[in-house]
């Protein structure tokens, strides 16, 4: 049972304390409070429960406020609610009216939170709250020369596109690990299996576990193993496992059901087949790499992606096609099966949202080699869009000194896109998603960069309460206008300084 919340957002003055004393206005929590759009979208949270029966559920602005300090402060799920129990600005950025020492909810709820607040929602979520942040930010209305142009149908803006890689927690898998892993969870299904049967089945089916073991730890522990040893070691896996899924078929044949093991257990057998079928084919076969590899058996969902960068040839997770304009992000496309997966399909589509957004198509996309084909081009040319980089076909033998400045230019912008995509890594949980089932992980995605437009709006809504606020100090005032104008006229150039 979902019950909306009908009252009106507490003022900070308003927040109870317990031991007196008012919350700060200026407090960033506080202030990003009034950023999210809190209510637009608790009527499509609420779909997710029946309206009377069963006990009342968290609210959306609990939940997904929940989710975005646990991103924002790059915590567990135990310490993010220690936090909120702790800090009352948290409890008043999640909507509650006084501070309450008890613990918000168990931390094994964000598990279903992770699940009721899917990818798309956030991405709503997303888009309204930039939008908010750009109408508080944008000085387009202040200039009747650019509402002119936008009334004629002119394209504006800067749109950068570009893909990365958000990597699973997974240890690097190889191909001995995995078979070994199968065989491990196999030999614990046949326990299960044979233990109500015993009595009618004697003797216990041999599943030769510590040979198996051995065999497994002879050449995992070498250093650099010879390949003609790794791949004897692959073989005398694979015929372990292939016993042990004979012997769970026969169990079935024999009486046992597939009820005695639990839903994990279940789901691990069918990862393990489809192991097996594609290990064994890959080692008849003697390839390296097959379409839906699997390279994690608890998290099935994993592909890898070969990146070819120096120090991480090859990563496993989530491909994402993100798009970027005035330092705002944007996640467009979330694909697992990365095995035939071209990020320039996703041109069109990501310069369609960006009319959605903005109400007119980009002056220029600023993209790298892999989105400038001959498709894109021409559909770019139809809207009057310029594409970034050199033309195709054979690179003229002089080159005027305009065009290698655009060049610098177009590369400078496109750029920070990528400074994007490391602070995502490295200051957030972009780097390694912790979340093991793929919608879960596609939430978790998408709160990322949720949460850095909201900590990008809020600097720039500091800077320009700072600005307003120094502009009639004689001293700064053309100091103050000019950097004014310059951030919000053009603050892809400040991604770093936002960041």
């Amino acid at each position: 049972m979902y019950r909306k919340e009908s009252a009106a957002p507490t003022e900070p003055e308003k927040f109870e304390l317990p031991f007196g004393g008012n919350l700060a206005a200026e407090n960033r929590w506080v202030m990003m409070a009034t950023l999210v759009p809190w209510s637009e979208f608790e009527e499509e949270y609420a779909q997710n429960f029946t309206p009377e029966t069963g006990a009342p559920a968290k609210s959306f602005r609990i939940a997904l406020g929940a989710l975005i300090i646990k991103e924002k402060l790059l915590l567990s799920d135990r310490e993010t609610v220690e936090q909120i129990r702790e800090n009352p600005y948290l409890q008043y950025f999640m909507g509650y009216k006084s501070y309450s020492y008890e613990a918000p909810f168990d931390p094994s709820l964000f598990v279903y939170f992770r699940e009721r607040i899917t990818v798309e929602l956030v991405k709503s979520v997303n888009e309204a709250m930039v939008e908010k942040l750009r109408e508080y930010t944008s000085s387009d209305s202040e200039n009747p020369k650019l509402e002119g142009e936008i009334k004629l149908g002119k394209n504006r803006g800067k749109l950068i596109l570009d893909a990365t890689c958000a990597p699973g927690d997974i240890s690097y898998p190889t191909d001995l690990k995995l078979l070994n892993q199968a065989r491990e969870q196999t030999e614990k299904i046949i326990d299960i299996l044979y233990e109500p049967l015993k009595d009618q089945i004697s003797p216990k089916p041999r599943t030769y576990r510590q040979v198996a073991r051995k065999d497994y730890l002879k050449v995992a522990k070498q250093r650099r193993p010879l390949h003609k040893a790794r791949r004897k070691a692959i073989s005398k896996q694979l015929q372990y496992l292939r016993r042990n899924l004979s012997h769970i078929d026969k169990l079935l044949e024999l009486g046992a059901s597939l009820v005695w093991l639990k839903k994990s257990q279940s789901k691990m057998l069918l990862v393990v087949r489809d192991v097996y079928r594609q290990q064994l084919w890959l080692h008849q076969n003697n390839k390296r790499s097959i379409e839906n590899r699997i390279v994690s058996l608890t998290q099935p969902h994993l592909r890898p992606i070969v990146r070819g960068k120096a120090g991480k040839s090859v990563e496993f997770g989530a491909k994402l096609s993100v798009s970027c304009f005035e330092g705002y992000v944007f996640l467009d496309q979330i694909r697992w099966d990365n095995f035939n997966f071209n990020e320039s399909k996703d041109l069109k589509a990501q310069i369609e949202d960006y009319y959605r957004i903005t109400g007119y198509y980009p002056e220029s996309v600023h993209v790298d080699k892999i989105y400038r084909t001959r498709e894109n081009r021409a559909w770019c040319k139809e809207r009057g869009i310029r594409i970034s980089g050199p033309p195709l076909g054979r690179p003229p033998a002089q080159v005027s000194s305009e065009k290698k400045r655009l060049a610098r230019e177009d590369e400078k912008i496109r750029s920070s896109i990528e400074g994007k995509f490391g602070i995502s890594k490295r200051r957030y949980g972009l780097g390694r998603v912790m979340a093991k089932l793929a919608s879960t992980s596609q939430t978790v995605i998408a709160i990322t960069f949720l949460v850095m437009n909201l900590s990008l709006g809020l600097q720039r809504l500091l800077w320009m309460f700072l600005c307003q606020f120094l502009r009639n100090l004689t001293f700064w005032q053309r100091e103050i206008i000019q950097s004014y104008q310059y951030i919000l006229i053009k603050p892809y150039l400040l991604i770093s300084l936002w960041a």
